[in-house]
């Protein structure tokens, strides 16, 4: 019998969302070794976004055979299995199970699993029977064979976070010496700063590496893991802010797969709010559009509805993002494009042939985004959306459509004021218009990175001090004839004397992104999410037609050039995406590419 996913529980620095894992009703609470204990006829529900089994996935993905699940610990229960299908009828399980002699109990689910292609998610319910009872832990177990024996090489980049990066690996090695895994999984970390000086330890690699960003440096993660002759490799932040059994139920998808191309993507929660989903999963169409953001983990019906779709055919343009992203080592095509940071991920999946699968519980929690939003993110995010549809022939959408995405990404911020941004926006459009090589000779952005530090002006952070008076917030956007009136003035720069009149406002970290809160307003102030920092942006005619200007220039200049630089790219992308190149970059030897394998 192999276990397929084991029960998670709240873990201080991870995740204490207790919602997310266990839902209990009377008196019954966790033990310090782990698990429940049970009073007086208490019940706990794991109908749980961490502890569900999508059966619907596995089905899809790994054509399941046969289902278990798995009782271990000491007292007398009701068990309730549920089978909860969209437009379906629920179906139920319910036994009496004593956990006494063993302490164990496995259940048959067989009967229960929906049928392949149909979306469902199963989960249990336990109700202690007596005065007292132990729940210590649970799995769902299937007694099919594994395809493959994975095994995984981490590739996590670094640069200059010593203290993160070390707490990773102390947490990794914790957990490689107590797991079934411990001979199916190695940690390779990238020092892009070389900075990193760890003892050694069983299983963990460190590389010092240039600084060539996240592309260069999972590159080099990936190129090491070829080296050490693993088949999948796991793209994963240096904080490694997930719960480690994530790589455990990895590993197994991955083991099980139908598809030897199948590969895993983390969703991503912000640790502002660890009970709403960021992203699980996105699509890139002219723009990333994150799915399932806002989904509130806690509301059993949003979390369901999430993962009923999870399930089905992965939607067109699926990619993953390099905070998670687990793959088979032999398809990896192309490596990364040379981005430096931002859009590497995108490209990547978008190049090679992976089946995507997104699984409940795998996530990692990020530092809030909107705190990093700032011209030199917009830079790299316009770059790489223009590069993408330039480059790959199954993105072609014509001159005039990705210069539309340029367009709207000025437009976005051009009536919030932020001109740093919509200067940094053009040197994006120009530095694309300069070719592939440009990426190539400016794969470092050190260059790029002072330019830009050098331009951002009024949208640098400033330490919010007691005696610093702030504007009102604004919490709300104007009325809709308010806003409708501002747009057709561009908000106020087509109003002699605007700065003297707009009004000054204040923005929350979570509402400065937000477009609709900034009509009529000649003074920005924003938040950050700790509201320990503020910048301030005010209304300019110089600086808004300056770059308007400027724009118009550039957008000219493209529609001329794009036939010859789509001719560019295209030529370029599989040289600049290939082993040759990649080891060349970073003197690495000579990695003998891995023939795929079912």
């Amino acid at each position: 019998m192999t276990t397929l996913q084991s029960l998670m529980w709240p873990e201080a620095g991870v995740c204490t969302e207790r919602d997310l894992f266990v839902r209990v009703h009377g008196k019954a609470g966790p033990t310090e070794e782990g698990g429940l204990r049970f009073f007086e006829d208490s019940r706990a529900e794991f109908n749980t976004w961490f502890n569900l089994f999508n059966a619907g996935t596995w089905l899809r993905h790994c054509g399941l055979k046969s289902l278990y699940l798995l009782l271990q610990g000491k007292g007398r229960f009701a068990v309730t299995v549920i089978l909860a299908r969209p437009e379906h009828s629920w179906e139920r399980l319910d036994r009496i199970v004593e956990l006494d002699g063993d302490g164990q109990a496995r259940l048959d689910l067989s009967a229960l699993l929906p049928s392949s292609g149909s979306k469902g998610v199963m989960f249990f319910e336990l109700q202690a029977i007596g005065e007292e009872a132990t729940l210590t832990d649970a799995a769902w177990q299937t007694a099919d064979a594994p395809r493959r024996q994975p095994r995984l090489a981490l590739a996590v980049t670094t640069f200059r976070r010593e203290a993160e990066v070390s707490r990773t690996v102390e947490r990794f090695c914790a957990f490689r010496e107590r797991s079934w895994m411990k001979d199916h999984v190695e940690l390779i970390v990238t020092d892009n700063g070389q900075t990193v000086e760890l003892p050694p330890r069983d299983g963990v690699t460190v590389i010092p590496n240039e600084n060539l960003g996240g592309a260069g440096g999972f590159t080099r993660g990936l190129l090491e893991a070829r080296t050490r002759g693993a088949s999948h490799c796991l793209f994963m932040d240096d904080d490694a802010s997930i719960h480690m059994e994530s790589l455990e139920r990895t590993w197994k998808l991955l083991a099980h797969a139908e598809d030897p191309a199948t590969a895993v993507a983390g969703a991503m929660i912000s640790e502002q709010h660890r009970w709403a989903v960021w992203e699980n999963g996105a699509c890139f169409d002219r723009r990333c559009q994150p799915l399932h953001m806002g989904t509130d983990l806690r509301d059993f019906w949003q979390m369901v509805g999430m993962e009923w779709q999870v399930s089905g055919p992965a939607p067109e343009g699926l990619y993953g993002g390099w905070w998670y992203f687990a793959f088979p080592v032999d398809k990896a095509e192309h490596l990364a494009f040379p981005f430096f940071v931002r859009g590497d991920d995108v490209s990547f999946s978008l190049a090679n042939d992976f089946n995507i699968v997104r699984l409940n519980g795998v996530v990692s929690f990020q530092e809030s985004f909107t705190d990093k939003e700032s011209p030199q993110t917009w830079y790299l995010d316009l770059r790489s959306h223009m590069v993408h549809h330039l480059s790959l022939p199954q993105m072609e959408i014509g001159a005039k459509g990705v210069l539309k995405i340029a367009l709207w990404f000025f437009l976005r911020n051009l009536p919030r004021m932020h001109y740093d941004t919509l200067a940094a926006i053009n040197l994006a459009v120009e530095d694309v218009m300069k070719g592939p090589e440009f990426f190539d000779r400016h794969a470092d952005m050190a260059q790029r990175r002072a330019d830009i530090k050098a331009l951002t002006g009024a949208e640098t952070w400033q330490v919010l001090t007691p005696e610093t008076v702030l504007p009102p917030v604004r919490h709300h956007p104007p009325a809709a004839w308010k806003r409708h009136l501002m747009k057709l003035t561009l908000n106020g720069l087509l109003i002699p004397g605007y700065a003297r009149m707009g009004r000054r406002i204040t923005l929350e970290a979570q509402n400065r992104g937000h477009i609709g809160h900034i009509w009529g307003a000649a003074e920005i102030n924003c938040l950050n999410a700790d509201r320990t920092k503020v910048y301030t942006v005010r209304h300019s005619k110089a600086a808004a037609w300056r770059e308007m200007k400027r724009f118009v220039t550039n957008a000219r200049a493209f529609l001329v050039a794009y036939d010859q630089l789509a001719a560019e790219y295209r030529g370029a992308y599989g040289t600049l995406t290939g082993n040759d190149y990649w080891q060349d970059k970073l003197g690495v030897s000579a990695v003998q590419k891995p023939q795929a394998a079912e």
